[in-house]
């Protein structure tokens, strides 16, 4: 790749979030692609010496393989903006957002994109069950999760009012600020975005109760149907969607949008990831594979368009 000649990549993995291992496997398999088509590439560690490693390392582009807080949500963007360095995935207001549940479905209201009805609970206010539920415009069942994690982590399907205290309790855990929305009996459809085309729409059938960490790492514990089982024109309305919804937070490069599709024929939006996951069980590599683009290919082609974003 001409943009890159002389230049070294340098992959960004790791991290302090709960999503470590899933950043590793990610930067991993992104730097094995890397080096067998060629590139002068090497790991980085997000840690706090994160600057100075990037540095000592004379790199001249990053590929961004983190998951979670402190490297998906515009934080490790914004230091490459100020240090000159191209990186891979959207900017920093798009990263920010995309990692927020309760920031991102704000927007996609403003842009008529339907979403799960919702209710955000903050840590310092008042989180007791009966005050929750006084507030709620809708019935159980619920779904309880943290505004700013991925992988499903934290994240409860409540059913009934006994385990509501439960579910807050554990969305907590992870982030000050969590989501209630109200329960979609959907299938679970996910939409690859590559520049600023879908790629494809695939459909999860968890083996468990929904698509938790589990069914997402673990070979086998969900079922994937590629192109998505959906009659024409639904199918075209979904990738519709997923494309609005990375469009509406000003996403780039390359993304992942989670959606419901309900029997009736309603799509609700779920989130937008920014740097959906690249390991061997990821769902990007997993479409793009299918659609015709193999792993080293989509690898290069999410850098090329870091670099030609930063020209």
């Amino acid at each position: 790749m001409a943009l890159l000649t002389g230049k070294r990549i340098g992959v960004i993995m790791g991290g302090r979030s709960v999503e470590r291992e899933v950043s590793i496997k990610s930067g991993s398999a992104i730097l094995a692609s890397l080096k067998r088509s060629g590139y002068d590439a090497i790991p980085i560690e997000m840690d706090e010496k994160i600057a100075e490693n990037i540095k000592d390392n004379n790199i001249g582009a990053a590929f961004i393989a983190l998951h979670g807080p402190g490297g998906e949500d515009g934080s490790l963007q914004g230091l490459l903006e100020i240090i000159g360095i191209p990186y891979t995935g959207s900017g920093v207001l798009a990263s920010g957002l995309g990692l927020n549940k309760a920031a991102s479905r704000k927007i996609f209201l403003y842009h008529n994109i339907q979403v799960p009805p919702f209710f955000i609970a903050r840590r310092n206010e008042k989180t007791d069950t009966e005050s929750i539920l006084s507030k709620l415009t809708f019935s159980f069942p619920l779904v309880v999760k943290p505004c700013c994690q991925g992988s499903s982590i934290g994240v409860s399907i409540v059913k009934e009012k006994v385990r509501l205290k439960e579910g807050i309790e554990e969305a907590f855990r992870y982030d000050s600020e969590i989501l209630i929305e109200k329960f979609i009996d959907g299938r679970e459809i996910h939409v690859g975005i590559l520049g600023d085309k879908p790629l494809g729409a695939i459909e999860i059938r968890p083996k468990g109760e929904f698509y938790d960490y589990e069914a997402k790492y673990i070979p086998g514990m969900s079922d994937h149907i590629f192109p998505a089982p959906l009659e024409e024109g639904m199918y075209r309305r979904v990738l519709e969607a997923g494309l609005s919804a990375h469009n509406a937070i000003g996403c780039e490069g390359y993304g992942r949008t989670d959606c419901l599709v309900t029997g009736s024929g309603d799509i609700f939006i779920l989130e937008v990831n920014t740097l959906p996951g690249m390991t061997e069980t990821s769902l990007l590599p997993e479409i793009a594979g299918k659609s015709g683009i193999g792993f080293d290919a989509l690898v290069e082609k999410i850098l090329y368009f870091a670099l030609n974003r930063f020209m």
